[in-house]
Parts: structure tokens; C-alpha cells; sequence
């Protein structure tokens, strides 16, 4: 998904309308269709040669996820992509056009026992990933519990990435110079991050709140992989789409979608920056930073995110605390 808007869904819902229109004044030039069109004129084409390199995208049978498969698929690469409906996911396989070739694989990413189940497949199979698109997110409006006792947002948006990626890594199924890009959201921008909130299983939570704090998880992982892995051939990226119009909007903020209808982003739009990330591997100047249109752009756009006090060190604590045993 990885399209929620910085600010208003957080917003009480008499906030002022004066807050309401300096928000959409300021952020729709700039995240809306029509800052791909302003920014586009001055890139550069994308080579998209991906021939003899394997992608694993998760989330990878529609919207934005999907978008990064086909281009991939155009440019030579084997991808394996996984979702949780093998139905879409052969519906999408038939719909592919190109040289690459799709490999399916179903898994439940709210769920460690899934994610445990596909890393085992997948060194069964002893592949060798190169790109890493960790996509998949949700934004749920009600508090849903996972069977394994989880917050389901929080299991699906970054415990997974974390468990997948960790998974990856000890088993060595990425490459030397593999490149693992998370696909946040602006959503993130509006929340300062308070690690013991990221998994609420009980009173207070709000669904917008656990989104956009799973998805400030992200940029703060991705600042720690940077970091731990910085003397490697591997690199890390995360990075946001802007507002796409994916079904994921449509299901969780179908106000928001009505309203911006005709200047929200097509999917591929969104998936430009993930592919151009995949093929120029840019350096990054920052260790916490998020691109954004081909741009490396800054973490905080308010004065009170910056303020949190928490390390990503406690947030990789926080995340192994919920490693099921």
C-alpha cells in the first residue's frame, strides 16, 4: 500500500478547515500525479536491464508491488513473487509480457509461521536473491489480532520485513551486492516513534497511529541495516510512492481516494523510484533517509518527529522480543 497522506487521517475529525485545506494545498503538488509529471521532465530513462538477477517482491501480484514485477519482468529478471491469494498471483503470472520469468510463492506475511515456511522454501531451493522489495503493508481501521497474538498491522508491515530480511541474511540468500528496499509511506511522517506502541493489543489503539508508526519502523530498520552492513557489497533503501491509487486506498480511506481520484499516482508511478533504485543503486549520503522521486529526501518534516527519544537499537530489541521461539 505505502500511500497513506502525512497528516490528515490522524487529524480529529472536527479538526479546523482551515488545517484541512493548508494540508492538501502543501502535499498534492507534491505526492499527487502531478509531482511525478513536474519532477519527470528532468530524469534520465531507466535501462531496466535485470537479465541473470533474481528479485523477491513481496506483495508482488498488484498495485505497486506489481508494477516493480513487470518492470523487472520486462528488463530479463527472474522474479519470485509472493502474495497471500495464489488465485491473483497466477491471474497476474498470465498477465505478464517479457523476458524474465515469474516464480510464485503464497505466503501469509501477518504470520511468522508463513514467513519461517517461505524462508525454508526458499533455501530448499537454494536461490540467490539479488533485489529484495519488501512492499507488503496494510492499514487496518479496526484492531485485529493474529492468531499468533500480534497486532496485525505491526506483524504484516514490519515484523515480517525484519523476520524475512534477518531469515535472509543468516541463511546467506542474498547476494554480495544485493540491494533490499522497503517500501514505506508519507504516512510515516506525522509520527514520532515510541517503540512500545508499535504492537497495541489491547485499549488505545488507532489504526492510522499503528500504520504510520509501522511505516516510521521502516526508515528507522533500514538507517540500522545501513549501518551494520556498511562495510559489505550490499545496500539498503527505503522509500515512499506518493499517493497511488491502489485498492489497499480504495478499502481503507475511500474519502481520501473520491476526493483525490483524478491526480493520484498510477502504480506504476509509484513503483518508479523502487526499479530506478534497483538499477542505479545511487549513493546515499544520509544513514537515515527516505528516497522519494528518484530523490533522497529527509526522514522529518515536522518539529515534534524529530524529538523521540528511541534508537533504532531498541527497536531491533523490540522486534526480537516478538520472535516466536
Amino acid at each position: 500500500m505505502a500511500t497513506t497522506p502525512p497528516t490528515p487521517a490522524a487529524k480529529p475529525a472536527n479538526a479546523p478547515l482551515k488545517k484541512i485545506i493548508t494540508f492538501y494545498f502543501r502535499f498534492t503538488p507534491s505526492y499527487s500525479a502531478i509531482g511525478y509529471y513536474a519532477r519527470r521532465i528532468f530524469w534520465g530513462r531507466i535501462k531496466g536491464q535485470f537479465a541473470e538477477q533474481t528479485w523477491l517482491v513481496i506483495g508482488g501480484s498488484e498495485g505497486i508491488g506489481g508494477s516493480a514485477v513487470r518492470s523487472a519482468i520486462a528488463g530479463g529478471a527472474t522474479v519470485i513473487a509472493v502474495a497471500r491469494d495464489a488465485g491473483k498471483l497466477q491471474a497476474f503470472k498470465d498477465s505478464l509480457r517479457g523476458p524474465g520469468q515469474l516464480q510464485m510463492e503464497v505466503a501469509d506475511f501477518s504470520l511468522q509461521s508463513d514467513v519461517r515456511a517461505l524462508l525454508q522454501r526458499l533455501e530448499q531451493r537454494g536461490v540467490r536473491i539479488d533485489v529484495l522489495i519488501n512492499n507488503v503493508g496494510i492499514q487496518k481501521r479496526d484492531q485485529i489480532i493474529t492468531k499468533e497474538g500480534l497486532e496485525t498491522s505491526f506483524a504484516t508491515n514490519i515484523l515480517s520485513h525484519y523476520l524475512l530480511t534477518t531469515g535472509l541474511l543468516e541463511r546467506k540468500l542474498l547476494g554480495d551486492k544485493a540491494i533490499v528496499i522497503e517500501v514505506s509511506s508519507g504516512g510515516m511522517y506525522n509520527h514520532p516513534m515510541v517503540v512500545k506502541d508499535l504492537n497495541i493489543t489491547g485499549n488505545g489503539y488507532l489504526g492510522v497511529r499503528a500504520y504510520g508508526l509501522s511505516k516510521r519502523a521502516q526508515v528507522m530498520l533500514t538507517a540500522w541495516w545501513r549501518e551494520k552492513f556498511a562495510h559489505t557489497g550490499m545496500d539498503f533503501y527505503v522509500m515512499h510512492p506518493g499517493w497511488v491509487d491502489t485498492a489497499a486506498v480504495g478499502r481503507s480511506m475511500p474519502r481520501f481516494r473520491a476526493m483525490l481520484k483524478s491526480v493520484l499516482r498510477e502504480h506504476y508511478q509509484g513503483a518508479d523510484t523502487i526499479v530506478w533504485l534497483a538499477d542505479r543503486r545511487p549513493k546515499q549520503l544520509a544513514v537515515e533517509s527516505i528516497w522519494f522521486d528518484r530523490k533522497e529526501r529527509p526522514v522529518h518534516i515536522y518539529e515534534h518527529t524529530p524529538k523521540s527519544k528511541a534508537t533504532r537499537a531498541e527497536l531491533v530489541e523490540f522486534l526480537e522480543s516478538k520472535r516466536l521461539p
